[in-house]
């Protein structure tokens, strides 16, 4: 064994309560995918990215598969944690989730991230993003962002 802790996925980063949940629910932005919808809330009380996942039986009938995407959620949550912006993350999987392997789960939720916001883009590419358009103002730069909660 190593002497370093393992590394965790601590009650401060999570979204718990039914109150968390609704209030995240109703205030958030929705970044959608094929294989789940992200709702993003950047106003919370917290000074850290908090997570809170919702995967049903319609996405898997087996619990190992429903814990398999969750623990694969929770995992690149946790690796990017340092690089989140505040705020609270809720992750709704669908059906189309079971069908991915792992690197592929972790792709499309960071993607969502990224569109979102919540994760920055990553330097160095030297391409323009794929939903840059001149015309459009740039939330933050262009114009305040307006917050309905």
């Amino acid at each position: 064994m190593s002497n370093s802790a393992p590394a965790r996925f601590p009650k401060t980063v999570r979204v718990r309560s039914r109150v968390q949940y609704s209030r995240v629910f109703e205030c958030a932005k929705r970044y959608h995918h094929a294989a789940m919808t992200l709702h993003r809330a950047a106003q919370t009380d917290t000074d850290t990215a908090r997570l809170g996942l919702a995967v049903s039986r319609k996405v898997d009938k087996r619990a190992v598969g429903r814990n398999r995407i969750k623990r694969v959620l929770r995992e690149t949550f946790r690796q990017h944690l340092v690089q989140l912006l505040p705020g609270d993350v809720v992750v709704v999987v669908k059906p189309a989730a079971a069908g991915l392997d792992n690197a592929a789960l972790a792709d499309a939720f960071l993607s969502l991230l990224r569109r979102s916001g919540a994760l920055p883009q990553p330097a160095g590419s030297g391409k323009m993003p794929a939903d840059f358009h001149p015309s459009q103002p740039r939330a933050g730069i262009d114009q305040p962002e307006k917050s309905i909660c």
